[in-house]
């Protein structure tokens, strides 16, 4: 630095001194040759030879009349230059100009003669900036050999004054007699390395202790670090998150990368506390995430996970037959209280009341089959198969259309059956829940004014049932889940459009059961086509 500095002084200065050197000679230069044009006029100029200095004559209107360096017909007027406007005005003028590159100064001194016409006398010379260019090469040559040496100086007189020191031995402090002035330093590092193995020695045997412990846990736990990071992870742990390793050390989202754990962890990190429930290798999970704090700061995360299989399995089954048995009454219990509350009001033609109540009446024997089919189902779990027969796909969705019509005009949807009647081998209870599950769907999330469109085809062979909605359709993140049992897509929604998630799992074991496939296209804002195949 020291060195570019009075490089970029010393260039400065000398520049200067040889500017002003340079003015001082154009000026005596100009005086001596305005001294002569006053006398013998331009003339002088013929016989006039100067690879240094140029020499322009301008008259007062500023046109150029003589150029020692250029046709003075082709010259722009210069009235306007500054120093030809000084010297006219004051009867000399001088200036500096650099050009379009900056790499040049030209310096300009002008006189005006005693026929009242102006002489201008003008030299040019390289600025700082391209004497500096020109003279990197060997200012950076200089600044490298500066450097060089500099290094291999301070490297030595560094590496004598270190090399002592590099040479302690650490673990005996006492025994070091390097520099004396270092003796009290060493001996205050000998009592702390004896403070510090003991230390060591009682956190060793605390954690071998913890360690037995938590090996014996059948509970999983894992504990992390402010940062996230494993401090320890026992068996059952490694067994629930499939760990074959040892990560500690390792940041735990290698270990698990779930968006719910991520979210818990996160929370514990800000002193939160977390709860979730999740379902791994076939098990069920609850996983309680913890901060671990200290003085009031958070300084780790403890993770315990319970195994509750057996208690998820059991509540799971009571929900499903509670779940199945109401959502299998219900369908029928509402076609009747429908058809009743229309008599009840006076709202029935005299000449339909006939069909109302033969509706009711369907529909209470149809509940009592309903009741039957869950006797059959609870057969069926003991191998007891219910009967089946030929049904016909396109009288059972006639059945379906004629019982939901109500619903779907409530709902401003239009239901309409296409296809040719196509005979399939199967359950008929279990056919006509197909179908009304999928239809009851399309009508429940329709929009209004919307279209269910139910046809019947054939492919390959294969009787199909397809179910087309003009609704509010399904995202491709949920459409590989929705025919899980109580999954919903938008609980909020399916709150105001009732159901009670069961519907499409019933459609999927029905299918299966029949040895059928369902398939679902969707997409959001348009709606939703569902097929069945037998």
């Amino acid at each position: 630095m020291v060195l570019l500095a009075s490089i970029g002084i010393a260039t400065s200065f000398l520049y200067d001194y040889f500017n002003n050197s340079q003015v001082k000679q154009l000026k005596a230069e100009l005086t001596l040759v305005a001294n002569t044009v006053n006398k013998v006029g331009t003339e002088y100029f013929e016989n006039f030879e100067s690879n240094a200095f140029r020499f322009t004559v301008v008259d007062a209107d500023g046109t150029v009349l003589y150029d020692t360096k250029a046709n003075a017909s082709e010259m722009e007027n210069h009235a306007e230059r500054e120093e030809i406007a000084e010297a006219f005005k004051n009867g000399t003028g001088s200036s500096a100009r650099n050009s379009s590159t900056l790499t040049e100064k030209t310096f300009y001194e002008a006189v005006r003669l005693e026929n009242g016409n102006v002489l201008r006398i003008s030299v040019s010379q390289l600025t700082v900036g391209a004497l500096i260019l020109g003279m990197l090469p060997a200012i950076v040559a200089i600044v490298l050999v500066a450097a060089a040496v500099a290094g291999v100086l301070s490297h030595t007189m560094a590496k004598k004054a270190t090399e002592p020191l590099m040479q302690l031995d650490l673990e005996n402090p006492s025994d070091n007699s390097t520099y004396e002035e270092l003796t009290p330093i060493l001996t205050k590092i000998h009592r702390q390395h004896k403070q510090i193995k003991s230390q060591m020695e009682a956190l060793r045997r605390k954690s071998d202790e913890f360690e037995q412990i938590i090996s014996s846990m059948n509970e999983g736990l894992v504990l992390l670090d402010e940062y996230g990071m494993v401090l320890s992870m026992n068996r059952a742990a490694k067994k629930i998150f499939v760990v074959k390793k040892d990560v500690k050390g390792n940041d735990f989202l290698l270990v698990d990368r779930t968006s719910k754990m991520s979210k818990a962890i996160w929370n514990a990190l800000d002193g939160k506390h977390s709860e979730y429930t999740e379902e791994r290798n076939g098990c069920e999970y609850q996983f309680t995430i913890n901060p671990t704090k200290s003085d009031g700061k958070v300084i780790g995360v403890v993770i315990l996970v319970f195994d509750i299989s057996d208690r998820a399995f059991a509540e799971r089954n009571r929900q499903e037959f509670t779940a199945n048995v109401t959502h299998e009454l219900k369908t029928p219990l509402q076609s009747i209280i429908g058809s009743a509350e229309l008599l009840e009001n006076g709202l029935v033609k005299p000449e339909d009341t006939m069909r109302f109540m033969g509706n009711i009446r369907k529909e209470a024997t149809r509940l009592l089959s309903l009741i039957n089919d869950i006797i059959r189902l609870s057969q069926l779990d003991e191998n007891q198969e219910p009967a089946t027969e030929t049904v016909e796909l396109k009288e059972v969705a006639m059945e379906v259309v004629e019982v939901l019509t109500a619903s779907a005009a409530k709902r401003n949807v239009t239901l309409e059956i296409k296809g040719e009647a196509k005979p399939v081998l199967g359950v008929r209870r279990y056919i006509y829940e197909i179908i009304y599950n999928l239809c009851d769907n399309a009508i429940r999330y329709n929009v209004d004014g919307g279209r269910v469109e139910i046809k019947i085809g054939n492919n390959n062979g294969q009787a199909n049932v397809s179910v087309k909605d003009t609704g509010i359709g399904i995202a491709p993140e949920h459409q590989s889940r929705i025919f899980e049992r109580f999954y919903r897509v938008d609980k909020s929604h399916s709150k105001e459009t009732g159901g009670t998630g069961l519907g499409l799992s019933i459609v999927k074991h029905a299918v299966q059961y029949h040895g059928g496939k369902v398939t679902l296209e969707s997409e959001l804002g348009k709606g939703t086509t569902v097929t069945v195949s037998f």
